[in-house]
């Protein structure tokens, strides 16, 4: 493998992932599992907080789309809770997201050098990365509300102007709009800001600097980082249809609900992991990583023995990957 392309990251993010199993299924068992798990369950979890019945954990087995209550119709104290539900659940997602892409990102990035992985200090590398992922995470959602707004006014602008669509309404095309803003919008932030995450673990850096940065590396590779997103996209949305899908019988439905977790957590640790692998891909690409590997092994692992299931043909990468 000496080229930059969809299968050579995926290939080789198996290659990292497989070199360090345990220790990827130990941080999926932390962080990943409990992610997927929260989000596959948010229906369920919804409905079993603002449903008025007594019994509704019945209600939910035996049917998994159960109607939901209007929110004017629930008593004052059931609307309080769903408010605190959507507070917690998000709070909690927001924290097993960031822990994981920590963690993930580090070991891959030292995997990826034939660096020692270690599950301790995957967890200690929260303390410095975390604050950061939250302040560059707030900085990427902003900048994602304006762009899509900017869509979005675009839109009602065109249709205020009497710009008609032959045979649709307006209520029937604004769920189409959206999903194609919400299609655009992912595959800007992926061709533009798809390393910003990586980088602040990697680099130490956080705020707006990440965010110019990713859009620095991904030159020339835009196409590939594109095509990761939306195939790591649809597996999930793939998978998110699965775990809804309408089915009779309780047992069923449990086993349905586990292999959606664990796939989606399977897939999420892949995302990670390909994300980290292409973000040094693209360094290598801007001509940044020959000298970093250089400097690694001449100093650090000059008397260490190369492992082949680790990166021992790194340099053929960078060989083939490197800018003239």
């Amino acid at each position: 493998m000496s080229t930059l392309d969809f299968y050579g990251i995926l290939s080789e993010t198996k290659r990292i992932v497989n070199a360090h199993s345990r220790h990827f299924l130990a941080l999926s068992l932390l962080f990943l599992l409990p992610l997927s798990f929260l989000l596959l369950s948010f229906p369920t979890f919804l409905i079993s907080l603002t449903n008025p019945h007594p019994n509704p954990a019945e209600t939910l087995l035996r049917s998994p789309h159960p109607i939901l209550y209007q929110s004017e119709t629930l008593p004052i104290r059931y609307q309080f809770q769903t408010l605190l539900f959507f507070l917690l659940y998000t709070l909690s997602i927001l924290i097993l997201s960031l822990s994981a892409i920590a963690t993930i990102s580090h070991s891959i990035y030292h995997g990826f050098f034939g660096r020692p992985v270690k599950l301790s200090s995957s967890i200690q590398s929260l303390s410095s990365s975390l604050w950061r992922l939250s302040i560059t995470t707030l900085f990427f959602a902003l900048f994602s509300f304006l762009f899509s707004l900017a869509f979005f006014l675009g839109f009602r602008l065109i249709s205020l102007l009497g710009f008609q669509f032959p045979s649709l309404s307006l209520d029937l095309l604004l769920p189409i709009v959206l999903l194609f803003l919400g299609l655009l919008v992912l595959i800007y932030l992926q061709a533009n800001w798809g390393l910003a995450f990586v980088i602040v673990v990697t680099e130490s850096s956080w705020g707006l600097e990440p965010l110019k940065r990713s859009r620095y590396l991904l030159r020339g590779a835009r196409g590939i980082a594109v095509s990761i997103g939306l195939f790591f996209a649809a597996m999930i949305g793939l998978m998110f249809w699965f775990s809804i899908v309408r089915v009779d019988g309780v047992g069923f439905h449990v086993a349905q609900t586990v292999i959606s977790v664990g796939v989606v957590a399977g897939v999420l640790l892949k995302a990670i992991a390909a994300n980290t692998v292409m973000y040094m891909y693209c360094k290598a690409l801007q001509g940044e990583l020959a000298g970093e590997i250089a400097s690694e092994f001449a100093w650090e692992y000059v008397s260490l023995p190369f492992d082949e299931q680790k990166v021992p043909h790194l340099v053929t990468i960078i060989q083939g990957c490197e800018a003239p």
